[in-house]
Parts: C-alpha cells; sequence; structure tokens
C-alpha cells in the first residue's frame, strides 16, 4: 500500500491531521508510534470507541499503539481517589482488549512514569513557557467546569505534553476537545528541543440527549458493555429530532459506526409501515431529511446494530 493510500484511510472518518506532510515521513518509519490517552473515570462509550477504530486502522498499517490510562491525570481532573481510580483503570483496559486491540497494544498507567525526575524536570520547563491563560484555555474541553479552578487544571495540560514526549510518540491521536492541548503540545515541545507528533482528531459524538458531548458523567452514553436491555432503553428516549440531521446522536452513531463498517442499514418495521427496509447512508440522510423515515424507525435500525456489533465486546467482558 502507498503513502497515500495509507493517509486516505488515516484521514477518513478524521476532522484534521496535523500535519500530512509531517504524516508521510512518520509512515517512512519502519514501526511508528501512535498513542492516545483516556482518563480512567467510567464507562468505555462510543465517544471512546470513536478513536478506538482509528487505533485499529493504524495498527493495521504497522503502527505500535501505546495506550495511557492516565490515572493521575483523572486524579487531577477530579475523577476519583487514586484507589478508585486504579480500579477503574483495570474496567477500562479489558474494555479496550474487548474492542479488538491485538495484542500488541501497549498499556501504560500514568503514575509508572510521570513521577521519574526526567519526566518532571520536562514539566518544570514547559511550566516556564506556558501562560496560566493559555493553559486553563486548553482545558476548555477536557476539564469540568468550576467557578474556581484548582492549580491541578494547569498542570494537567503540561503532564499531558510531557507524556508524548515520555512515550515516544509520532502521532497523538484524540478528540476535538482534545485539540487545544495537542496544539499547546505541537508549540513548546520544539521550544525545549523535543520531537513534535503529528496531531489525529476525530470528532465528537452528540450525548443520547443532544448535549454536546457524549459523556459518562452526564450519564448520555451508550457504554461498549451495555446490556441488550440497556441500549434498547437508552435507543428507545434519545433525542432524534424529526427531519434533522445535525446534531443528531442517532445519524452520527450512523456515520460513525454503521456505515464505515457495512455497506447498508437494515431497519426492520411492520409491513402496515412499508415493510423491512435497507439503507445505504446516502439514503438514509435523504429519506430522514425528507420525513419519509421516522424517528423511531431510524432508532431501531441503529438499536440492532449495536446490540450486534457490541456483541462480541459483551461476551469478552463476561468471560
Amino acid at each position: 500500500m502507498s503513502i497515500e493510500e495509507k493517509i486516505q484511510l488515516i484521514e477518513k472518518g478524521t476532522l484534521e491531521v496535523i500535519d500530512t506532510e509531517e504524516l508521510k515521513e512518520v509512515l517512512k518509519k519502519e514501526q511508528p508510534i501512535a498513542y492516545t490517552g483516556y482518563e480512567p473515570s467510567g464507562k468505555i462509550h462510543l465517544g471512546h470507541a470513536v478513536t478506538v477504530q482509528k487505533l485499529k486502522t493504524l495498527q493495521k498499517l504497522g503502527f505500535k499503539i501505546k495506550i495511557l490510562l492516565a490515572d493521575f491525570h483523572a486524579f487531577l481532573n477530579g475523577k476519583g481517589s487514586i484507589e478508585e481510580i486504579a480500579e477503574t483503570a483495570e474496567y477500562n483496559m479489558k474494555c479496550f482488549k474487548a474492542l479488538g486491540l491485538d495484542e500488541t497494544t501497549e498499556f501504560i498507567l500514568g503514575s509508572s512514569f510521570q513521577l521519574n525526575e526526567d519526566y518532571a524536570s520536562k514539566v518544570y520547563k514547559l511550566a516556564t513557557l506556558t501562560t496560566l491563560k493559555r493553559a486553563r484555555r486548553s482545558m476548555d474541553q477536557v476539564s469540568r467546569h468550576d467557578e474556581n479552578p484548582k492549580v491541578a487544571s494547569v498542570v494537567y495540560p503540561i503532564m499531558q505534553t510531557v507524556d508524548m514526549v515520555a512515550l515516544d510518540v509520532d502521532v497523538a491521536l484524540g478528540g476535538m476537545e482534545q485539540r487545544k492541548i495537542q496544539m499547546l503540545a505541537r508549540e513548546n515541545l520544539e521550544k525545549i528541543d523535543e520531537k513534535v507528533p503529528v496531531c489525529i482528531h476525530t470528532p465528537l459524538l452528540h450525548g443520547l440527549d443532544g448535549d454536546a458531548k457524549m459523556s459518562s458523567s452526564k450519564g448520555n452514553y451508550i457504554a461498549v458493555d451495555d446490556s441488550v436491555e440497556e441500549i434498547t432503553k437508552k435507543i428507545k428516549k434519545s433525542y432524534c429530532p424529526q427531519g434533522e440531521t445535525e446534531g443528531n446522536p442517532m445519524i452520527e452513531i450512523a456515520e460513525t459506526f454503521v456505515y464505515p463498517n457495512q455497506e447498508t442499514l437494515l431497519i426492520k418495521r411492520p409491513e402496515k409501515f412499508g415493510g423491512d427496509i435497507e439503507l445505504t447512508q446516502e439514503q438514509l440522510i435523504n429519506d430522514f431529511s425528507n420525513g419519509d423515515l421516522h424517528p423511531m424507525d431510524l432508532k431501531n435500525g441503529i438499536k440492532d446494530f449495536l446490540i450486534e456489533h457490541f456483541a462480541p465486546v459483551r461476551e469478552y467482558m463476561e468471560e
């Protein structure tokens, strides 16, 4: 496969790659390293699965995948005690394995290296280069809203920047909520003579309630290990306004999970409502926009897909 073909695969389903010319050089390496970091702070849901899909693509293209289970970051972000976070990290790691990352994937706890002398030294160096305003701004979509923010919220993005050095990454992958932190990293790592990673950003999914972001803390998510009953219940009451495709979580799930994995979506309907139909992505968008596809029919199609798609995850988690 040519480098251009690899880049097309990497760019599919992403919002941006910064930047493509640098990515071409990375792809010339024998085994480049791609990483993403997750706070162990709750259920692994569809929002996480978006980046895992891209990690699997990178893995197939020859990348070494490193997943940072960012326990100290979760602690700084008020996600629980160190002991609670450690338990969540174990559960999260099992979920990621269940989602199909291969056995070469390396899972790394932040606490396993973030107290090292060299790591701390780089944090201090970057602290002298980063303004409070810039550090706080970079956390806008990552941290919990706090009217009286803690010092932890400005240490967090500096640590995340040094993580990229410590893990020797060539590519940093994250959702768009990570963009400001990753741009801070690209800007400041150069100033301390460290390698600047290529940054890849994937879309954020709206919550099932229509909120701008799916989040375990808001309860507006579908977990990858939810039961059939839970998926059915959550989809049934989800936000799906008639005819609207922008910001519609059902449409986003179709675009992000259904059509990258299959050409059509089967929607089962009683004969009195037209019978079963199979729709391509274009047909689904057109029919829903025109009012020819009822929201409940769309929900049922998405529900059936998710139940089948995540069946292997449920089986793995029960082992």
